[in-house]
């Protein structure tokens, strides 16, 4: 991957993993904006962001996002990552009108900066991008559990019917919309066992793979 010309990061993760954390700190090292799911889920809700509508964009101006940016009042410069809160696990249904306008959006943040994208079909949307890594983070159950019950302040059991329907349904996502698994790791370079490790640890890894 070359720093020195647009590039793509996708960290598709496992919940409870901290692979969205590790995703807003690559970020903040990196000096690149930071784009989750949540937030395209946002966009496409609040804004109507079907094909047809990205399309008109695209029309308008060729740097549709970077102008869309603006009019939304995006364009902030701290912190590098836009994120919305969203507790409502698991995810919201899509379809597949939505599956194609957030293949829009994603590419049409590529075109305009460097990036890094977690979660959705990131790995899939880039997989023929010529400056692109794709990262998996993953993690035993034990270590999962034991974290999403520290954050949502949960029982384990909760925890992990929890993990258990998310990882259903973002499996049901990939294996629709994209064909594959997102388990199969011929889809990333690099696959990373989270346990025993920090969120720092884990980006001082990727700043290093990518010689940094």
């Amino acid at each position: 991957m070359k720093l020195n010309e647009k590039f793509v990061i996708t960290i598709n993760r496992e919940l409870g993993s901290g692979g969205h954390t590790v995703g807003q700190k690559l970020s903040e090292k990196l000096n690149v904006p930071f784009y989750d799911k949540a937030l395209i889920q946002h966009l496409e809700a609040k804004y109507h962001l079907t094909v047809d509508e990205i399309e008109k964009l695209k029309g308008q101006k060729h740097d549709w996002w970077s102008n869309f940016k603006r009019i939304v009042g995006m364009d902030m410069t701290s912190p590098k990552y836009y994120k919305v809160s969203m507790d409502n696990e698991p995810e919201l249904i899509t379809t597949e009108e939505m599956f194609k306008s957030e293949q829009e959006i994603l590419k049409g943040i590529a075109e305009d900066e460097s990036c890094i994208i977690s979660g959705r079909s990131g790995f899939y949307v880039f997989r023929k991008h010529p400056n692109h890594l794709s990262i998996l983070i993953q993690a035993s159950m034990d270590f999962r559990v034991k974290r999403v019950v520290r954050k949502k302040g949960i029982t384990p059991e909760e925890a992990q019917e929890i993990i258990d329907q998310v990882d259903k349904m973002r499996e049901n996502y990939i294996s629709k919309y994209a064909k594959t698994s997102r388990y199969d790791t011929r889809n990333y370079d690099l696959v990373i066992a989270a346990d025993g490790k920090t969120e720092d640890e884990i980006v001082d890894f990727i700043l290093a793979y990518i010689g940094q």
